[in-house]
């Protein structure tokens, strides 16, 4: 990312604000940067035909504009209406309200973000922040995960006062910090007094995780109040097996492949929470003794196309799992029974 061009774009008086100065401090990568200046959208378009990217309004109520390059970093450009150290004060926490002037190597801070940093410290811009966005409840916490930082007393005892604004934003936004939290973040959400608004518990997270997929998290956090955010199909796929799911009856080739049926490729996760970890090694071998190719087609089986190819492929795959047959003529064999059974009188 070229700050020499970007500064060209945005004119004088424009500064780096936000998380990207943040980072830049505590020696993160910065993948993306914020930019507050006189004018967001002149600016954005000035510097998305230098560097060649996208360019389109992230708000029109606030004036935003983003420029996404071509290689995947973004620079936002946000309105700055009454100088900087007005900016910063409408901003959640002190770390996040530090400015550095566009292609310089100062700082302003005059919040005291800087020494909170190096105290490691998360501490609020003034008593309103949350009320103002009741997202940053969600987004100290993920701070706190992400960063190692600590709420000083009085932003916690501000926060746990607020708790209840917590379902108040949209619930993508709810997702997207969620979606970033480690264990001791739900953990975390759980004290303060967060997480049981949006429906969750931590009962789950005490078992035997961490599973395959990090979306598994979610689901041990939320359960099923998670299927009431936007969450994504692959995501609803994975809580829906995890949810639906029953533990099978033993460690058996036969109860694990049919466990295997209903909860692939989610398997892992489903033994996670139902707490039944003793069963993830049965799991694995029957992952790593899975056959490349089926014993039969459907066009193999002398059998009209419909549900019961279906059934006699499944019932086939079962018993070559369950170690009753292996070979091609033994599946031929078993469907011609199961053929024979199907049209007796009963």
């Amino acid at each position: 990312m070229d700050e020499q061009a970007i500064a060209k774009a945005a004119g004088e008086g424009a500064y780096v604000v936000g998380g990207a100065v943040r980072d830049e401090l505590l020696g993160r990568p910065v993948l993306d940067l914020d930019v507050a200046c006189a004018n967001p959208r002149r600016a954005a378009r000035a510097y998305g035909r230098l560097a060649g990217g996208a360019v389109f309004a992230l708000s029109d109520r606030h004036g935003a504009w983003r420029v996404a390059l071509p290689d995947g970093p973004t620079v936002d450009f946000t309105p700055l209406f009454d100088g900087i150290e007005a900016d910063l004060a409408t901003r959640d926490f002190t770390v996040n309200a530090v400015a550095r002037p566009l292609g310089d190597a100062g700082h302003v801070d005059p919040l005291g973000g800087v020494p909170d940093l190096r105290g490691r410290v998360l501490r609020v811009v003034s008593d309103a922040v949350f009320d103002d966005d009741p997202l940053r409840l969600l987004r100290a916490v993920r701070l706190e995960d992400e960063l190692g930082f600590r709420l000083d007393a009085r932003s916690e005892a501000l926060l746990r006062r607020r708790a209840a604004l917590v379902t108040f934003p949209a619930g993508e936004r709810i997702l997207a910090e969620l979606v970033r939290l480690s264990p001791d973040g739900f953990r975390r959400l759980d004290e303060l007094g967060l997480l049981a608004p949006l429906g969750g518990s931590v009962e789950r997270l005490e078992g035997h995780a961490p599973a395959e997929h990090r979306g598994y998290l979610l689901v041990a956090a939320l359960g099923e109040n998670l299927l009431r955010l936007p969450v994504s199909n692959e995501l609803r796929r994975l809580a829906r097996a995890v949810l639906r799911a029953r533990p099978p009856a033993d460690s058996s080739s036969r109860e694990i492949h049919r466990f295997r049926r209903r909860t692939e490729p989610w398997a892992l996760d489903a033994l996670a929470y139902l707490d039944r970890p003793e069963l993830a090694e049965a799991v694995v071998r029957a992952r790593a003794a899975e056959p490349s190719e089926p014993l039969l087609r459907g066009d193999e089986l002398g059998v009209a196309p419909g549900p019961e190819v279906g059934r006699l492929l499944e019932l086939v795959a079962e018993e070559r799992a369950a170690g009753t047959i292996a070979t091609q003529q033994e599946a031929l064999e078993l469907v011609r029974r199961e053929a024979q059974a199907a049209t007796r009188p009963t």
